[in-house]
């Protein structure tokens, strides 16, 4: 398969040129939905091991059985994927595949804290599609954390449908075969956290 990665590195001044980049090779994808992975062991994972699991309208089971997620996702022709890199200060060993935590991490929050930039990028890139007339389906990092107590906790329905983006792992979604064909690497140790971010269209 033919992959083109794309990265925009420049000065902090130089962000809306960065942004331009990304609208401008947003419509000229290379990566096919169909060639996502879905795995029923990764949804295991979310079910067992994370503690989100049904707390969140972005995750298992709120976003509907593995199946259900994928016949969403294959609706769409193109995809999108943002990757961005993070410092983190004093790592906490932090490891997003498949939504694993070591048992060394001390405090998950600071970890979590930094994927705030990378979902205003997503946001901002899901804008730009808006624009062009293009709705995206967006999947994004771990659980929404737009609301201190989510609806669904209550029995009630999303409250920010419009801004709420389900994890791309909540998908049945297992990124890292995609992230090796396309040459990303995946870090999640040295002070370093890779965020992920999918917009299918």
């Amino acid at each position: 398969y033919d992959y083109t990665v794309y990265i925009t590195d420049m000065p902090d001044r130089h962000w809306k040129l960065g942004m331009d980049v990304v609208r401008d090779m947003a419509f000229h994808p290379t990566l096919d939905p169909q060639e996502l992975e879905f795995s029923q062991r990764v949804r295991w994972i979310c079910e067992h091991e994370c503690p989100m699991y049904g707390k969140s309208w972005a995750c298992p089971p709120g976003v509907g059985s593995v199946e259900t997620c994928q016949e969403k996702c294959m609706r769409h022709k193109n995809c999108l994927m943002i990757a961005t890199v993070t410092e983190v200060p004093d790592m906490l060993w932090f490891v997003r595949s498949f939504r694993r935590l070591l048992p060394d991490i001390a405090d998950i929050n600071q970890t979590l804290a930094t994927r705030a930039d990378h979902e205003d990028i997503t946001n901002q890139v899901g804008g730009f599609f808006r624009e062009q007339g293009v709705e995206p389906y967006i999947l994004s990092t771990e659980s929404c954390a737009i609301c201190p107590r989510c609806a669904i906790e209550d029995g009630l329905p999303c409250r920010h449908p419009e801004r709420m983006h389900p994890c791309v792992e909540s998908q049945g979604i297992n990124i890292i075969p995609t992230l090796e064909r396309c040459g990303i690497e995946f870090q999640y140790g040295d002070n370093v956290v890779t965020w992920i971010s999918l917009l299918l269209f």
